[in-house]
């Protein structure tokens, strides 16, 4: 696999010249500060190159150029918004970057409710708790019919758990839920999180897969085209959150999306960690059929801390948690095989260590949640020893 780190830009406190130290091949980045729906331009794609090429990197993926909501509604300005994002990925493709990771999840691209909560051993890890969510969505956020959505204990631990919340407590609750993608300066107050919300009132998993599968039929010939590659991350976590819906929680919901646009630049970001906090997604199976369609790999894991789905969980260590993440690599050097025997030029799949928890000097860096130097550096060193070893000539898989 080709072993990707991502870097925030100058922004973060984690540099290009420490991933390098780390071991990683190449950068993951993205033009955080340019507004969604405006098109990339070469002078802001060449100048983080500059800044990635003087850590001693490149910037060879991106994840993610943003889709904005009107995109996901097909409202407002959505036709100017596609245009843009064909224009970034033809200027991509001028730069010499051909893999673009995005997602399409509504309003909230990922949530968790903590995101640094101490684990027993003292490290810290981005959490999600299930009854400190349903607290905020029915005492905070007060979303109306929010109470059909959880089961009756459920309704009741909430209570009790919103009775006991200070003010700060709310505010961090608050804020940890209404935060954008790592990177950007996105959020959602709570007032404004009810203004976008109600954007979906008449938005179903129905139409709004339908809308994703209209936006890659513009997005994916052009893709095509440029010799390029785009590739859906899941929802994280995989199943519908404050009403709104979800379409890429399953293998199922996958094949739906694949099969509807059914050509190679159309493709997946298979996350461990997004995937892995169901207990149905039985994660190395669904590598295995995914496989050709697989163009990046988000490698990492959880524990979930309570039974079924929705559920709470953590980001655990990458060798730990409820993936069994060597049949995962297996998986995918086994898939990187056979590419390599049918002479496919993309025979290498990007992966990154997903996330990491906060270890040793991490816990003083200040760097972004989720994103820390060591824990990252240990999650890289850890699958790549994985993975050379069952890509061993003597003890690894057999060709």
């Amino acid at each position: 696999m080709r072993h990707m780190w991502r870097w925030f830009g100058p922004i973060d406190k984690v540099s290009v010249r420490d991933a390098a130290q780390a071991g990683a091949q190449g950068i993951v980045s993205a033009l955080h500060h340019v507004p969604t729906g405006t098109a990339w331009t070469m002078e802001e794609i060449r100048k983080r190159q500059d800044e990635v090429r003087a850590g001693g990197l490149e910037w060879e993926l991106v994840e993610s150029i943003p889709i904005s909501e009107s995109i996901k509604t097909m409202t407002g300005d959505w036709k100017a918004h596609v245009d843009a994002w064909r224009e970034s990925l033809r200027q991509l493709a001028r730069a010499g970057i051909s893999t673009v990771c995005y997602n399409f999840m509504p309003v909230l691209d990922w949530t968790r409710t903590e995101l640094r909560w101490e684990t027993p051993g003292g490290a810290r890890a981005m959490r999600f708790d299930l009854v400190d969510f349903a607290a905020f969505d029915l005492h905070v956020l007060q979303r109306q019919r929010a109470v059909e959505d959880y089961p009756g204990e459920l309704v009741d631990l909430a209570r009790e758990r919103f009775a006991s919340m200070t003010q700060e407590k709310i505010a961090d609750l608050s804020r940890n839920i209404g935060a954008g993608l790592p990177g950007s300066a996105d959020g959602y107050s709570v007032a404004e999180l009810r203004t976008a919300l109600a954007r979906y009132d008449r938005i179903g998993p129905d139409r709004l897969r339908a809308n994703l599968i209209d936006f890659l039929s513009e997005v994916v010939p052009v893709a095509e085209e440029l010799d390029m590659r785009l590739c859906a991350h899941g929802d994280d976590p995989p199943w519908p959150l404050l009403g709104l819906p979800r379409i890429l929680s399953t293998e199922r919901d996958y094949i739906k999306v694949l099969d509807a646009v059914d050509r190679i630049a159309n493709g997946v970001t298979f996350c461990t960690g997004s995937l892995g906090a169901r207990p149905d997604n039985d994660l190395p199976t669904m590598v295995k059929r995914l496989a050709p369609r697989i163009h990046f790999a988000h490698l990492r894991n959880v524990t979930r801390q309570t039974p079924g789905f929705p559920c709470s969980f953590f980001e655990d260590q990458h060798l730990d948690g409820h993936t069994d993440m060597i049949a995962v690599i297996a998986a995918l050097v086994g898939e990187e095989r056979r590419r390599k025997s049918e002479g496919r030029a993309d025979h290498q799949i990007f992966m990154r260590p997903d996330h990491g928890q906060e270890i040793l000097d991490d816990l003083t860096r200040g760097a972004q949640p989720g994103y820390p130097a060591i824990g990252r550096l240990k999650g890289l060193a850890e699958l790549r020893g994985i993975e050379q070893t069952l890509s061993h000539g003597t003890y690894g898989l057999t060709a």
